[in-house]
Parts: structure tokens; C-alpha cells; sequence
């Protein structure tokens, strides 16, 4: 420890700035913790070539062996564990396995801040990696919880599960730099509104159920698709504009759309989601419509700073209004935009990130299994 600072080692999965949830909560904090005095340093699972191929399909030998590697360089960095105050693991200190790292941590006697932003105690099936997602081991995700010190979540559905075997759980909600993602002067007035949902190939699948309405829609109403994520995503009888998702554009890249879209299906699964994708459209001011799943239905009160659709039928009909509305568009996104502010920005959420991070110096990390009986609930605990 340097004078003050808390140090702070960050277990996390992907190379930096590659990731959404990673970008979207502790490096999208860091550089307001380090005004609080805060000194992260950030230790990738991937690195650039595991991260180049993981997600694609087979090439199962190059992934193997980079596998091996990323597991030596976790065993090369326990070494160093004394150097720092506490240790920040995001989802999971290894792509794959048991929770060894964690185990090795918590044995060293360094706090352990857990943060997951994703129902991943729930078995989940890649699309790119097919069976090997079962060697994630979701099972892993509660004895993590137990193991922590401190347990970061993004929701109410997280902490209820976190809290079955920590009472020490923060709800955190993922949250939008409202100095990058800012209003520009209002001019939306286009012959031609777009429509537009931005993610990645994983999640691809949420947009094609949305299919039918978007070109039942077309049949009446005038608009272009905006997709980004995928590159050269065409849908049969849409006008689309698929454009390949990039950190370094992804702002501009958001800014024509009019109307964003987040369909998604109910499961297990969806409902641990953040509401990411509705946020970084409230945040540009664009007029959001949601499935009523999770988080969304706290995000988003319909009618007011968006629309929530249910069915196809709802979906039509909201688009519709918005389609036919630029006075509208403008009203939502603009309330839409104050939500951020108030609840989802960088500037409220980090002094509390900050005050959890702070809370845990000095102890050891020695779990706080048992507590789930001690009659706490979510909405008690979780704040």
C-alpha cells in the first residue's frame, strides 16, 4: 500500500476495453476511483489471442493451448497477492474450472470483492463454444459468493441469490459515463426514422425474435434497421444497416438511431440482465422500447421515459407512436436521459462502489456463509 491509496489487484475475464459488462462497470469506474485514491490493476484471463479466437467456432486445439497458457499466467500472478489491499474478481478469476484462484485468494487471506452483473450461477450453452460453456461450472458462482468479503451485483434478482450465503451484497446497477454519452442538439425530423439495437453475436438471437413485427411493420411504416455488433446482418425484407461494433465508434455509431429496441425472451437466464443496451440509448437520449423482463420493468416506466412490450401486438403499437412522433421521440428520450442522471450515471454509483472497496481494507476474506438465515432480504441487504 502506497501512502493511502487502497490497491486494488482486478481478476477479470477479457482484455481491456473488449468487453461490455467489463467496459460498463469497474473500467468504466476507474478513473473516478482513482480520484478517490484507488490504485487498480487490471490482470486479464484472455489475452489478445485467446480473445481473437475464443469466440469462434471450432479451432479447439488453438484454444486448448491458449487455455493453458491463460491458466499459467493466473498461477504466475498468485505469487504477487500480498502486494495488494483486497482482490476484485469480475464473474470469475478463470474463462473455465472450479473456483481455484478464489480458493488460493481467500487462503492468502486477501478480501475478495465478488461483482457479477449476469445470472451466471444459471448453465448457459454458447452459441460459439456449444458444450465446452459447461466447463464454466455455474455451480462455482455461490461458493464465490461465499468466499467474499463483499458481494457486488447488478439487480434484485442477483442479490437474492447472493444472499442466500453473503449478507454483505451491494446492488450496483450498470451505469452510463454521462460525459461521454451526451445529448447532442435535437434533430430528428428524417424522412426515413431508424431503428436500432446494438449487442453481439450471443445475443443476435433476442433481435431475430423480433422479426416478424420489424417486417410486418415495414409492410406499413416507413424505417431503416440499424444493427451493431455483427457485421453484414441482413434481415429479408428490411432496409439494414449493419455496421461491426467497435469501442472507439461505439457512441457515434448510436447516435443516428431514433428508436432503440431490447427485445428479449423470460428465462432464468435474461432475467440476471442489466438492462445495458436500454441504458446506453437513454443515455444518448434516444427513445427506448423494452421487453418487460428483469431490470427493465425498474428501468423503464412505460410511457413516460419509454415503452415496455410484452407481445407483438404492443410492439407494433409502440413503435408505431414512436414511428409516427418525432415530438415524442424527443419527450421520452429526453426523460429517458434524466433517468441515467439520476440512478444509472457513473457519478452516482461510484462513491458507493468506492465506500464497499474501502469497507473490506484490512479484514480478511472469510466468506459469511450462514447468514441466509438470518432473515434478510434483497430489498433489506442489497442497497
Amino acid at each position: 500500500m502506497t501512502g493511502s491509496a487502497i490497491r486494488v489487484l482486478a481478476l477479470v475475464n477479457s482484455v481491456y476495453d473488449t468487453s461490455p459488462g467489463q467496459r460498463y462497470r469497474l473500467e468504466q469506474w476507474e478513473r473516478r476511483l482513482r480520484q478517490l485514491d484507488v490504485d487498480v490493476t487490471f490482470a486479464p484471463f484472455e489475452d489478445r489471442e485467446l480473445n481473437a479466437v475464443l469466440y469462434d467456432h471450432g479451432r479447439w486445439l488453438r484454444k486448448i493451448w491458449l487455455l493453458g497458457k491463460a491458466f499459467g499466467r493466473r498461477v504466475r500472478l498468485m505469487r504477487s497477492l500480498r502486494s495488494y489491499d483486497e482482490v476484485y474478481i469480475y464473474r470469475e478469476a478463470a474463462l473455465f474450472g472450479p473456483p481455484v484462484f478464489e480458493r488460493w485468494v481467500h487462503a492468502a487471506g486477501v478480501p475478495i470483492i465478488f461483482d457479477f452483473d449476469d445470472a451466471i450461477f444459471v448453465p448457459y450453452e454458447s452459441p460459439a463454444n456449444g458444450r465446452l460453456s459447461l466447463l464454466k461450472m455455474a455451480g462455482k458462482t455461490r461458493e464465490i459468493c461465499r468466499l467474499a468479503s463483499h458481494v457486488i451485483v447488478g439487480n434484485s434478482y442477483l442479490a437474492s441469490y447472493a444472499l442466500q450465503v453473503n449478507r454483505n451484497v451491494t446492488i450496483v446497477p450498470s451505469t452510463i459515463e454521462t460525459d461521454v454519452y451526451r445529448v447532442e442538439p435535437w434533430d430528428d425530423h428524417s424522412e426515413t426514422p431508424v431503428i436500432g439495437w446494438t449487442g453481439s453475436y450471443s445475443t443476435l438471437q433476442h433481435l431475430e425474435s423480433l422479426a416478424a413485427v420489424l417486417r410486418g411493420l415495414a409492410r406499413t411504416e416507413r424505417f431503416r434497421l440499424r444493427v451493431i455488433g455483427p457485421s453484414a446482418y441482413k434481415l429479408d425484407g428490411l432496409d439494414v444497416e449493419s455496421i461491426a461494433w467497435k469501442s472507439s465508434t461505439e457512441v457515434e455509431d448510436l447516435r443516428p438511431i431514433g428508436i432503440g429496441i431490447m427485445p428479449l425472451p423470460e428465462n432464468e437466464w435474461t432475467k440476471g440482465k442489466c438492462g445495458m443496451k436500454a441504458l446506453q440509448y437513454m443515455g444518448l437520449g434516444i427513445p427506448t422500447v423494452c421487453s418487460p423482463v428483469g431490470v427493465n420493468t425498474e428501468i423503464i416506466r412505460d410511457g413516460e421515459n419509454g415503452f415496455l412490450a410484452a407481445n407483438d401486438e404492443q410492439w407494433i403499437q409502440k413503435l408505431t407512436l414512436l414511428l409516427h412522433s418525432p415530438e415524442l421521440r424527443k419527450k421520452i428520450g429526453l426523460a429517458g436521459r434524466k433517468t441515467v442522471e439520476e440512478r444509472f450515471s457513473v457519478a452516482v454509483q461510484v462513491p458507493r462502489v468506492y465506500e464497499v472497496l474501502k469497507s473490506v481494507v484490512g479484514t480478511h476474506s472469510l466468506g459469511t456463509l450462514g447468514y441466509a438465515s438470518s432473515g434478510l432480504s434483497a430489498p433489506q441487504a442489497a442497497k
